[in-house]
């Protein structure tokens, strides 16, 4: 299954790996999911996992991004038509397109107005987890 994870879905999964983001980050491992990846997104996940105030493990962080490059679908994504509310989260919609990746995950649902997701399913880990349960 393609999935592009928001950044904050990361953060969140080693922040408390007990709730759904960590349950995601945990699923990467099984090689179940196939994480999108565009170089926009790799440098941002790099730089928000490398924020000393998070306390995320450096030996985690680069870890978990081998693996994600490892297995993950590498795209070349197109700009999108129009822009997003915060133009920080166009890269994941863009890398989701391009991928034809089943689900964008994020926790700012906001962030990806309906109308603007081009037939992309946007949800948040909680929903993914339980679609993931519905299979």
């Amino acid at each position: 299954m393609r999935l592009v994870l928001d950044t904050n879905v990361l953060v969140s999964g080693f922040i408390s790996p007990e709730g759904p983001p960590g349950a995601i980050l945990r699923l990467l491992e099984t090689e179940l999911l196939v994480p999108c990846l565009s170089e926009a997104i790799l440098a941002e996940y790099r730089d928000v996992l490398s924020r000393l105030h998070l306390g995320i493990p450096r030996a985690a962080a680069d870890l978990l991004l081998e693996d994600m490059r490892a297995v993950g679908l590498r795209v070349t994504p197109l700009p999108l038509p129009h822009r997003l509310p915060d133009p920080d989260d166009e890269p994941f919609l863009e890398a989701a397109i391009a991928a034809e990746a089943d689900f964008l995950v994020t926790g700012n649902l906001r962030h990806f107005p309906a109308r603007l997701r081009q037939g992309v399913a946007v949800v948040s880990p909680r929903e993914f987890i339980e679609a993931l349960r519905g299979r």
